[in-house]
């Protein structure tokens, strides 16, 4: 797989807006001093604990998830992709000259987004026993293991 440029994922971090990135997916940004603040949309939040940064084109979530980062980690952590799938999202949506500009070769789409099992609302409790079931599921497919818990 091809090394992603430098010089691409700059210029991402540099006119790809975090601003605009939280905006789109439903936060409302108001005024706090040079800072811009909401509320986070990867947790449950009731008083605004997302700041954002747009002198430095930064994100950074004060509250219960603690995350923050630069317009590639907002994709990363939304999505829930690979930094190289990330940076092919914003390459593709918001700088679709850049994959056809000589400078900046173009990167393909080698990953996939695959569907999840359980939607982000899911208690504990049916992750667990999702877990639980693929491990015994494993377990009951490979003959090697029960052959080491019988011994």
């Amino acid at each position: 797989m091809a090394r992603i440029p430098a010089q691409v994922i700059e210029r991402l971090k540099s006119e790809v807006s975090v601003q605009r990135l939280a905006e789109a997916r439903g936060v409302v940004l108001r005024k706090h001093g040079a800072d811009l603040i909401g509320r986070c949309p990867f947790h449950e939040d009731h008083t605004p604990s997302l700041i954002v940064t747009p002198a430095k084109n930064l994100w950074h979530c004060m509250g219960a998830c603690q995350a923050g980062g630069t317009v590639i980690d907002w994709v990363m952590r939304a999505e829930g992709i690979s930094f190289r799938h990330a940076v092919e999202l914003l390459q593709n949506d918001y700088l679709p000259g850049a994959a056809s500009a000589a400078a900046s070769p173009p990167v393909k789409s080698s990953v996939k987004k695959l569907p999840t099992a359980l939607g982000q609302d899911a208690s504990d409790a049916k992750l667990l026993v999702q877990v639980i079931d693929y491990y015994h599921q494993s377990l009951l497919q490979s003959p090697e293991a029960l052959a080491y818990l019988e011994a």
